[in-house]
């Protein structure tokens, strides 16, 4: 089984490249995230007409996530059991964001997750986010408790860059977020509960990332940061026998910012 994570940075724009992708690398199954859509708004058809089931969550055109597989959808969930809610305005209740889709498939619980960015260390979406990684770790640790042999795999755009290693300059990201101690150490107890960085060992850095911005020429410098990841239980883990960071896909017309990353599963 081939499982891969992409952000994709609005669906609707790169829907021609995602399918035209899942043919040639020969997908099973696909985590998207940042699709910017509703559900209405989703681009179904290209998917059914590709041969995969698609299920998506987006409200509105931030955030949203989704799962496309050809091996089977079952036992679909919206968000993480305990996941936080977030209101930027005083006078509008908070709910939770369209971050969080879970799904079996081929036996393969998958969850497509967009992790909040934080904006800033000192903005209240930066403690969101850090509530957001210790509630998704309470969850999973107890996914792991129920089931010691259940094959998850926690897919997607992390929004961290867990090593100095993982940003092109360490000075450049100073008093930003992404790197700083706490996310990173939200990151880390994430790990500690048996969720294992499965492509790492395949793709080893420096100098390896999944996300160039737009500006300054950032992707052709090679100034990137790596930000997506496949986190593995234990099960799962045994299973790679290899994975890679699809950089070409940065390239051409019209690209996301980021690549996809993909393992192979016995």
């Amino acid at each position: 089984m081939r499982l891969a994570t992409w952000n994709v940075n609005s669906i609707r724009a790169r829907v021609d490249r995602v399918a035209d992708w899942l043919e040639r690398a020969d997908v099973d199954v696909l985590a998207m995230q940042e699709t910017k859509c509703s559900d209405e708004q989703f681009p179904t058809m290209p998917f059914l007409a590709a041969g995969y089931d698609v299920v998506h969550c987006g409200f509105n055109q931030w955030n949203g996530v989704a799962i496309a597989s050809r091996v089977g959808i079952d036992d679909v969930q919206v968000g993480f059991d305990g996941q936080p809610t977030w209101s930027s305005k005083p006078d509008v209740e908070a709910a939770a964001e369209a971050r969080a889709l879970g799904a079996t498939c081929n036996g393969v619980r998958v969850w497509s997750l967009y992790v909040p960015n934080g904006r800033t260390p000192g903005d209240p979406h930066y403690v969101y986010k850090l509530q957001w990684l210790a509630a998704l770790r309470n969850t999973a640790q107890q996914w792991l408790l129920d089931d010691p042999t259940a094959q998850i795999a926690m897919v997607g755009d992390w929004n961290i860059a867990p090593t100095d290693e993982d940003v092109w300059s360490v000075e450049a990201y100073a008093g930003s977020t992404h790197v700083t101690e706490p996310e990173r150490a939200a990151f880390d107890a994430i790990v500690d509960a048996q969720f294992s960085d499965v492509v790492r060992p395949f793709t080893p850095g420096p100098a390896v990332y999944t996300y160039w911005d737009y500006t300054q020429l950032r992707f052709p410098k090679n100034r990137g940061m790596r930000i997506d990841f496949i986190l593995g239980s234990p099960a799962l883990a045994q299973r790679v026998t290899h994975a890679e960071i699809v950089r070409e896909e940065r390239k051409g017309k019209s690209p996301s910012d980021h690549a996809p990353v993909l393992v192979e599963l016995t």
